[in-house]
């Protein structure tokens, strides 16, 4: 009786196999992660993969990660619809890998997110500051840090943008290096949060009055976000930030609005 049971059944309910199969395995959208490993933000990035992937499940896109800036180019974002600069500096970029990423952004052929040393714009290693990306993150370069890493409140000014959906209108966050820079990013960026330096715990001198933390560009064509904060595993515990990030990557892939 029962293979003449399964007969009635797949007459009943036919499907093809392999378009069944093509379906559950065509992603919905396609993520560039460009990682930074080793030294001391090797805990933050190997927690925000972790998370990344099990959020890739969840959403349904691919994860493509790379660990050279040099590996950039026109092919690799063809069909990038989200580029992570998962703390990767600005700098041991190739002038291909720059003119890539640069073309990616302005025509808006994706989005970008990215985080903490993202925003490490200066002379370092060697290496000269990249204007356009200075530029991009709203014409700063990096000052100092609070090397010793500190808690401190952060305060969510747009709760409309798609990046802080659900999240509360404060959040602390713990053990960060707070970057300062050479001047407010805010003229020439949309300002979606900021640090209060008077919570600092511990107390730190090094301040810059006005201290965004999260932002986003919108003078260029593509959806962007920077996050400062990316020090130490313990982010990817914080509830506001895992949220933030879910939002900040579904929206730069246009599926977030």
């Amino acid at each position: 009786m029962l293979v003449p049971l399964l007969s009635l059944f797949l007459l009943a309910f036919p499907f093809s196999g392999s378009s069944f199969q093509a379906e559950a395995q065509s992603p919905g959208f396609k993520v560039i992660v460009l990682t930074e490993r080793g030294g001391l933000h090797e805990s933050f990035v190997a927690a925000a993969l972790d998370f990344l992937h099990t959020l890739s499940g969840r959403e349904h896109f691919a994860i493509t990660v790379i660990n050279e800036a040099n590996e950039v180019n026109d092919k690799l974002l063809a069909d990038c619809q989200v580029f992570i600069q998962l703390n990767f500096p600005p700098y041991r970029w190739n002038d291909t890998a720059k003119a890539a990423f640069v073309k990616y952004i302005e025509v808006g052929r994706g989005g970008w997110v990215g985080f903490h040393h993202a925003s490490l714009l200066g002379e370092f290693d060697g290496y000269p500051m990249w204007t356009w990306f200075s530029g991009f993150m709203g014409n700063i370069r990096f000052d100092n840090y609070i090397a010793e890493t500190t808690a401190g409140k952060v305060i969510v000014e747009d709760q409309q943008h798609p990046v802080m959906r659900n999240v509360p209108s404060s959040f602390t966050v713990e053990g960060e290096e707070w970057y300062t820079f050479n001047k407010d990013p805010r003229p020439n960026v949309h300002v979606l949060a900021r640090v209060d330096e008077s919570s600092y715990d511990p107390p730190s001198g090094i301040k810059m009055g006005d201290h965004p933390v999260i932002w986003t560009n919108e003078t260029v064509k593509a959806r962007n976000v920077y996050f400062l904060m990316g020090h130490q595993a313990s982010l990817l515990k914080n509830e506001a930030f895992r949220t933030m990030l879910a939002n900040a990557i579904l929206w730069a892939a246009g599926k977030n609005n």
